[in-house]
């Protein structure tokens, strides 16, 4: 029958249960507990049935005065122990290195503010330019109903009443967007404000130059919106 625990405690048992038998004069079922631990007192069972010589401790005391004196001198000993200020945690690095750190990051941070400042400038310049490209749009569409102003005015249509008063009042709006009419005569000719579309000889003259506007032309700032249509006399 196989048996746990000690073999002494296991023949004791065993010549027990035999003597009992014989005197009985039956066999009565034996229970035997062989568990290595106390259930009641969770403690470990020793061949002798007491505990561990090394074991015992007195009442109201256990692991928790063994582990709490290992921590206790843990900390005397770590708390013995100095440590060099170059060293210790609070610094976090050494001192030598330090100074070479702090110039590091102040160089990031100088970068990081160099890069701040080209973008805001960047952003701004486009947000400008949106604006520059929006007006420009808008007075691009409005060409045309100055030429219809124009046309009015040559033909006498404008001379007064409360339409020349609206056109003159759109025309002056206008200017304050940088709105400026190219229209004038008996200057040199420029290709890059004048279109010409007819050449015809002039008396006195040393350059080309704008003897007539079929088409006023227009431009913003320094951007022409529209050349100038003209009539160019050249030197004979």
């Amino acid at each position: 029958m196989p048996h746990h625990g000690n073999e002494e405690e296991h023949n004791s048992s065993t010549s027990q249960e035999r003597a009992e038998q014989q005197g009985n004069g039956h066999q009565e079922p034996v229970i035997r507990d062989n568990r290595k631990v106390d259930p009641v007192t969770g403690q470990a069972r020793h061949p002798e049935g007491g505990h561990a010589e090394g074991s015992q401790s007195a009442p109201g005391t256990g692991s928790e005065d063994s582990d709490g004196d290992a921590l206790a001198q843990a900390e005397e000993i770590l708390n013995g122990v100095d440590v060099p200020a170059e060293e210790s945690v609070a610094q976090g690095v050494p001192a030598g290195s330090t100074s070479a750190e702090a110039a590091e990051l102040k160089n990031d941070l100088l970068r990081l503010q160099a890069e701040y400042v080209n973008y805001r400038k960047r952003v701004e310049r486009d947000r400008a330019v949106a604006g520059e490209m929006a007006v420009i749009g808008v007075l691009n569409s409005l060409l045309p109903v100055l030429d219809d102003i124009d046309a009015a005015r040559q033909h006498g249509d404008l001379t007064d009443g409360p339409f020349a008063a609206i056109a003159t009042k759109l025309e002056n709006a206008l200017k304050t967007y940088g709105l400026v009419r190219i229209d004038e005569t008996g200057v040199e000719f420029d290709p890059n404000i004048h279109e010409a579309l007819i050449q015809q000889p002039g008396e006195d003259l040393e350059v080309d130059t704008v003897s007539q506007v079929l088409r006023s032309g227009y431009k913003s700032g320094d951007r022409v919106l529209r050349a100038a249509q003209v009539i160019v006399a050249v030197p004979a």
